[in-house]
């Protein structure tokens, strides 16, 4: 397979720094099954060919596959395989992506102190082997991880400064992560116009960079926004049924369920409680499948929710709430009491035993 230098891309096209060494022409759009099947191939190539730094590099597209399709503890050995092989090549670089990857793994799974650990020292790694991308991902990384505890003070400023340094580069991948980041924020503090607006300016650019990704995930914010702003439950419908469409085709596992999670969300502001129950009830299923604990513990609130308001028992669902409170305070999520205890107060079941902790407001990916 032709191998294809990053500054050989075209400037207004997305592209996938990830997908590396023999998988270098592989799209950013290029199915999750379709990169693990040809990562796995290549690995195993450079393997029988003794070339470890071609290892690390193919290694890290099969860890990324098979983060992102739920499956963690392959996805743990894959990042840890591509780091040992980039250490024996000696390739600094290669070293600085697998440990990107392992702290994209560690956040995922809910580990944000390890994430934090491995995603900073990829950024140093990343900057001592002068490798920008991989150092501008793994700040992203942490910028990302920040936002989503919910401490938009320390990372908004970095948001904006990676954004800046995406479009001057000619990155629109990484300019509508920036985005779609930047608009989470404005949206969680009520912020709605410049979340709309935000967002709708991810979704272009991605359209326009053919970021099918990208662009799924900057409707899904849009729904969202218009939603809760606007009532209007037919277009955010919509916009979530255009979504899911892309990550049923490129096999998105977590982008899919966190796409039925916020259905559920809408349709449980619409009062379709019985549906909401049912979609949160659908999304739960597959977070726990792929060990998502933060995608999990959202979908438990929002089921729980519609259940209390279709008669569920009281006690049942302060004991629920009390517990998802714990859970999301011991990951870290430091908005936890806040969104909790306002779903105890608006169904008529506060306060809460055992007080601590907030409940995370944020989406992410």
């Amino acid at each position: 397979m032709a191998r294809v230098a990053q500054q050989d891309r075209p400037k207004d096209k997305a592209f996938a720094p990830e997908y590396q060494g023999a998988l270098g022409s592989l799209s950013v759009n290029s199915s999750l099954a379709e990169v693990l099947a040809k990562g796995i191939e290549e690995v195993r190539a450079a393997e029988r060919a003794g070339e470890q730094r071609e290892m690390a590099r193919c290694g890290l597209a099969v860890a990324e596959a098979y983060r992102r399709l739920g499956r963690v503890a392959e996805a743990d050995a894959a990042w840890k395989s591509s780091y040992r092989a980039a250490r024996s090549a000696q390739d600094v670089g290669a070293m600085a992506w697998a440990l990107w990857s392992g702290g994209t793994l560690a956040r995922q799974r809910g580990t944000l102190a390890l994430a934090y650990r491995l995603l900073g020292l990829a950024a140093e790694m990343g900057e001592r082997g002068g490798d920008v991308m991989v150092r501008s991902y793994s700040l992203a990384g942490l910028a990302e991880t920040g936002r989503i505890q919910g401490d938009y003070q320390a990372v908004g400023e970095l948001h904006e400064q990676l954004l800046a340094e995406a479009r001057r580069r000619g990155e629109a991948r990484h300019a509508v992560w920036a985005l779609e980041g930047i608009a989470q924020m404005h949206r969680n503090t009520g912020s709605y116009d410049k979340a709309l607006a935000l967002f709708e300016e991810a979704a272009e650019t991605a359209g326009r960079a053919d970021d099918r990704r990208g662009r799924a995930w900057a409707l899904r914010g849009i729904a969202d926004v218009v939603s809760v702003r606007d009532g209007d439950v037919e277009r955010a419908l919509a916009l979530l049924t255009e979504a899911e469409s892309a990550c049923l085709e490129m096999k998105l596992s977590g982008a899919l369920a966190y796409n039925h999670k916020m259905r559920g969300n809408v349709l449980y502001r619409a009062g379709q409680y019985a549906q909401a129950r049912d979609t949160y009830a659908q999304a739960l299923a597959e977070f726990q499948e792929m060990d998502e604990p933060r995608g999990t513990a959202l979908s438990r609130l929002g089921l729980a929710k519609s259940l209390a308001r279709l008669g569920g028992n009281p006690a049942e669902t302060a004991v629920e709430l009390a517990g998802l409170r714990r859970t999301l305070d011991r990951i870290g999520l430091t908005h936890a009491r806040d969104m909790v205890d306002k779903a105890a107060a608006e169904l008529g079941v506060g306060p809460l035993p055992d007080a601590g902790g907030r409940v995370e407001e944020a989406a992410t990916r």
